[in-house]
């Protein structure tokens, strides 16, 4: 078994590397769907969501502005207790995802695509939880994967993707700007990587990078047992 984190700042192309392993045979679950989850009406997180940030973050459907919420973490400078509710919560449901993947298929390379892997940890550190699984990914994933990109391009391909309209683009450009002055750089995540793909170039270059390293995943997915991997 082999629990992989894939990871990459916005923009980076952690999706689309996420999508090529999903279709060599790869598990794969996406952690901002789990946490776009987690946070809708009913569930633990959203009511401690309203209980922390108040009751006007709720839209008349009784669901959460993300806007606003966005703007109060971001630019409200209270993006720490947003993380310190939704964190730990997205936590345990990607080990639940895991364990069944797992109980299915012992041998499975199981991939968690998720931005924050590495910020995850600085921020549980942040908060002193120093024990806690939050604060070391090597209790969470056997090996992690950094798709890195230029910051320019990155922002270029979260404008596309959210603006094709171009009306509005600079203000999501903005947006993505200060999303990436909150993410740790590429140069740190890819000192303590296991595995790089850099995505500056075209998608076939990607999808080359992936399929030659998705034997390895495969080769180490046989040799890691239950026992020996992950809390």
């Amino acid at each position: 078994m082999l629990r992989v984190g894939l990871t990459g700042g916005l923009g980076s192309g952690k999706s689309t590397v996420a999508e090529f392993l999903r279709v060599l045979g790869a598990e794969v679950v996406e952690a901002d769907e789990l946490g776009r989850a987690l946070m809708e009406p009913g569930q633990p997180v959203f009511r401690e969501i309203m209980r922390v940030f108040g009751p006007e973050i709720v839209n008349a459907d009784g669901r959460l502005n993300r806007a606003k919420l966005a703007d109060l973490a971001f630019k409200g400078g209270r993006l720490q207790d947003l993380n310190a509710i939704v964190h730990p919560a997205v936590i345990a449901a990607e080990e639940r995802w895991a364990a069944q993947v797992f109980t299915r298929d012992p041998k499975a390379v199981a991939v968690v695509e998720s931005a924050l892997i590495f910020e995850v940890e600085r921020d549980a550190r942040a908060r002193g939880e120093n024990e806690s699984v939050l604060a070391d990914w090597r209790r969470r994933m056997d090996r992690v994967v950094v798709v890195t990109a230029p910051d320019e391009l990155k922002i270029a391909r979260f404008v596309a993707r959210v603006c094709p309209t171009g009306i509005g683009c600079d203000t999501v450009a903005a947006q993505a700007r200060m999303r990436l002055a909150h993410q740790i750089p590429d140069a740190i995540k890819a000192s303590r990587a296991d595995y790089i793909l850099e995505n500056a170039g075209d998608t076939g270059s990607l999808r080359a990078q992936v399929e030659q390293l998705w034997p390895r995943l495969l080769a180490e997915s046989n040799k890691i047992p239950a026992k020996e991997s992950l809390e």
